[in-house]
């Protein structure tokens, strides 16, 4: 669809105030008030806004998203136009969200009947909206099909249009109540699609040779088990091994081992022979010559300590990590950044209510700025980062956390903070509480902080930062170098710092 309704509005003074009143899309309210962005990284337009501080955008390709002013937002239309359909067809739109199709016509007449009596009481809608339909060169559509319109768009919301708070990078909420389908559930379709395949007896090197599709093919066989899939296990398992060590390299040795033969222990033992890693991963498995019921023991084993067969019970960042290979990086994004709006959150309500910060999971924390970095977000990354640092109490946990900090602020651009971050970590070096770190002098650590100094003057100064700021990072960097054994300081490569600016 296009956006001719847009235009005409814009053209023209009485559509524009037509929409503005009595249905609220009024173009000279499009300041949010906030600056706000896709976490996608797509274009967003603000073109108009409402009487209760909400804000309605245009999104890349043609979307329009309704942010409200209490921290939830979701696409309303396909386009401007079909936007404008709803606000005009439906202007109480915004009660109705609790609707679906399969709530039935009559609820959905009765509901909107009922609001548009009490708008009535107040001003006409009737006559102003024949006005702008046929001005515009809307359709006339009943509530029914509207209220499908809608709950169709706010669906659409997530992955590719969710909302950040441009400054703190949290999350708007969803702007309907109803329940999305959880991630993993998403991700395994497509397992489960070749799966199907599979057991067919098609399909089986397109799918094994293809390191995302067999993945979740494994996955899709670890909640769906039959005794049938033993010669698709072995050969996904085979092709698997080229992967190295990964945990659907384990799932399969443990889903081949539960079928408890003797005779698969040859192909087993190969697998686990293929490299340091897989010899690792794959320890205590029985060697060839042992017995099946050793090797269903084996299996057993592993499988009730890492696997299972509910795959809710599995850790979240299993299923953005294979989003991720899958192509899904939005989807993942929205899951890490749900995940982390909610850590915030409980770290906020700990600061509120007196509680260590140590309350937090720190498992959890500890792994997602590398995932989100692994999907290129290093902003979100570094929201993750600085919520991980206090949890750290060890010294030498504490100093690898700062220096990922400064490394994440850096690449951010929040030079005056790298800097900071930097300070505290030479302060946690000099004042060290605890025996921890004491050889960092003479290890890649050592040498990283030297690096991580340089790299933040030479961006420093390369930005035009006070003279005296960069002074006394390189200085610190060079102190800091001459403290480092022989063959930690032949490590370090030092950029070349250019010169500031006078100031």
């Amino acid at each position: 669809m296009t956006d001719h309704a847009l235009r005409l509005l814009r053209e023209n003074p009485r559509l524009a105030e037509l929409a503005a009143f009595p249905f609220n899309f009024d173009l000279d309210r499009a300041d949010h008030g906030e600056p706000v962005r896709l976490a996608s990284g797509r274009p967003l337009e603000p073109i108009a806004g409402d009487d209760l501080g909400g804000t309605y955008f245009l999104c890349a390709d043609g979307p329009v998203l309704y942010a409200d002013s209490e921290g939830s937002a979701g696409v309303i239309g396909s386009s401007v136009d079909e936007a404008l359909e709803l606000l005009v067809g439906l202007p109480s739109w915004y009660d109705h969200l609790g609707l679906t199709p399969s709530d039935g016509a009559e609820r959905i007449l009765a509901a909107v009947a009922e609001s548009e009596a009490e708008i009535r009481e107040h001003h006409g809608i009737d006559t102003e909206r024949a006005e702008l339909r046929a001005a515009l060169g809307l359709p006339e559509r009943s509530p029914v099909e509207l209220v499908g319109l809608l709950h169709a768009a706010v669906s659409r919301t997530e992955p590719d249009f969710l909302l950040l708070g441009g400054v703190e990078g949290s999350a708007y909420n969803l702007l309907n109540p109803h329940p999305r389908p959880p991630l993993w559930e998403t991700v395994l379709e497509g397992g489960r699609t070749d799966l199907a395949l599979l057991r067919e007896g098609s399909s089986w090197e397109e799918v094994a040779r293809d390191r995302a599709r067999r993945a979740v093919a494994l996955r899709a066989a670890q909640y769906d088990r039959q005794d049938t899939d033993l010669a698709l296990l072995r050969h996904l398992l085979k092709h698997e091994a080229e992967a190295s060590m990964t945990d659907e390299l384990r799932l399969a040795a443990v889903l081949v081992g539960l079928h408890g033969l003797a005779e698969d222990l040859p192909l087993l033992y190969e697998v686990r022979e293929t490299t340091y890693d897989t010899w690792c991963g794959l320890g205590g498995m029985p060697e060839p010559g042992g017995s099946g019921d050793r090797l269903r023991d084996w299996a057993e084993g592993l499988d009730d300590s890492c696997f299972g067969t509910d795959p809710s019970d599995e850790t979240l960042f299993t299923w953005t990590g294979l989003a991720r290979e899958q192509g899904m990086v939005e989807l993942a994004r929205v899951a890490l950044i749900r995940l982390l709006d909610d850590i915030d959150f409980r770290a906020h309500q700990n600061e509120r209510q007196g509680k260590a910060p140590d309350s937090l999971d720190s498992a959890q924390l500890r792994s997602l700025p590398y995932e989100l970095e692994d999907l290129g977000d290093t902003f979100q990354a570094l929201r993750a980062q600085r919520l991980y640092v206090p949890l750290e109490t060890r010294v030498q946990d504490r100093v690898s956390a700062l220096l990922k900090l400064a490394r994440l602020e850096r690449e951010t651009g929040r030079l005056p903070a790298a800097m900071s971050t930097l300070a505290q970590l030479r302060d946690t070096l000099a004042r060290p509480a605890d025996d921890t770190l004491p050889y960092w002098r003479g290890t890649n650590l050592g040498a990283f902080i030297v690096e991580e100094h340089h790299e933040v003057a030479c961006a420093a100064a390369a930005h035009g930062s006070p003279t005296e700021e960069v002074r006394v990072v390189t200085e610190a960097a060079a102190a800091l170098l001459a403290e480092l054994s022989e063959a930690a300081r032949a490590s370090v490569r030092p950029k070349p710092i250019p010169q500031s600016p006078p100031s």
